[in-house]
């Protein structure tokens, strides 16, 4: 049996879902590939980027015009500013990723060797010339969890990409993707080796697009709904599914979070005999704010920012004026998926709007 899933990136054959390349426009990104441009695509934690990019992978190593390869970064984020030893955490990861795709032995089997004779500034770059070397079509590379690297580290990396962008297509990957939160327009990123701020768009200015990827549709909420009637023939009310859509406003781990507690957690909800009414999904969402699930949790963390702060404090006490906030600091709180700026200015759903205020009484 399918459930909701509230944890890692979607698999179709075991949750329910919406497939992941239908939420975003997928003929834009095919047409940026086809341009070789470098962009990013940005969304909140647990909003459903990875799903959609291990889906793009597969799409585009299934249609066989390009090689794709994904990798997840966020393994270097303990290495913090330490280069080197961020940057061999990234080429064994990149290792382990490409022998799948090309043949064995695998390209990068010599890593430590890549690495000794180029040094940490270079041995990304150099690791991923020699991929595209071996590929038998474009590389497409996509970088997820780009924002979890910490200064020096981050900086490498962007810098190191660059100075790979004239090779491409054949000695540097035609496209590549970065995946994460923020908007890279966003990073401040302190360098302890050049003892000051860099800029996201200063490290890494080849970008060409940021897209970001959006909730689900109303339409979407509902659809991944029905999937657990059509799954078990229990029946969702009306109201039940009117009442997800409103104190979600459809945001992607908050839908499946409810939805898991009224079907699978509540005695009434597991009972598929009964429907699934208003009030099981007014009780799942006071057992999810109760427990501070992981998501709900992150919050706190976000809410220590003071970019964060500037914007949620004036919205909480009524005074959330765009003309009085920072505008990046608005981008900021958006791209986190913490405040919408869809007419007015205000915290992003209901569950948000009733658990952010706690965390910052419990707090000061």
């Amino acid at each position: 049996m399918r459930f909701f899933n509230t944890a890692g990136p979607v698999n179709c054959q075991d949750h329910y879902c919406i497939p992941p390349l239908t939420r975003f426009n997928l003929p834009e990104i095919l047409m940026l590939i086809k341009q070789k441009k470098y962009f990013v695509l940005h969304a909140p934690r647990q909003s459903g980027k990875t799903s959609c990019m291990l889906a793009l992978r597969d799409y585009l190593n299934h249609e066989g015009r390009y090689q794709a390869l994904y990798i997840n970064v966020e393994i270097a984020q303990t290495a913090r500013n330490n280069v080197g030893r961020g940057i061999k955490a990234i080429l064994s990861q990149l290792a382990h990723v490409s022998e799948n795709l090309f043949s064995d032995p695998s390209p990068l089997e010599n890593r430590a060797s890549i690495f000794e004779e180029n040094g940490e500034d270079a041995a990304l770059g150099v690791a991923l010339s020699l991929l595209c070397r071996v590929s038998t079509s474009p590389l497409v590379l996509i970088i997820d969890e780009i924002d979890s690297l910490i200064g020096d580290v981050l900086i490498s990396v962007l810098r190191q990409i660059r100075a790979g962008y004239t090779k491409r297509p054949k000695l540097f990957p035609s496209s590549v993707i970065l995946c994460g939160v923020r908007d890279i327009h966003d990073y401040r990123i302190h360098s302890e080796i050049e003892k000051e701020v860099i800029t996201g768009g200063s490290a890494f200015n080849i970008k060409a697009e940021s897209l970001r990827l959006g909730n689900f549709t109303k339409e979407e909420t509902r659809t991944l709904l029905l999937e657990h009637t059509k799954e078990t023939g229990q029946e969702i009310e009306e109201e039940a599914i009117k009442s997800v859509h409103l104190l979600t406003m459809d945001q992607p781990w908050l839908v499946n979070a409810l939805a898991y507690e009224a079907c699978f957690k509540i005695e009434d909800g597991i009972d598929r005999s009964l429907p699934i009414t208003q009030s099981l999904v007014m009780e799942a969402k006071e057992r999810l704010i109760q427990r501070r699930e992981t998501h709900l949790d992150q919050l706190a963390d976000k809410l220590k920012e003071e970019r964060v702060r500037r914007v949620i404090e004036p919205i909480l006490s009524g005074e959330g004026k765009p003309e009085i906030i920072p505008e990046d600091d608005i981008w900021y709180a958006e791209d986190l998926g913490l405040i919408t700026t869809k007419g007015q200015l205000r915290i992003s759903n209901p569950i948000y709007q009733e658990i952010i205020p706690r965390i910052l009484t419990y707090s000061t």
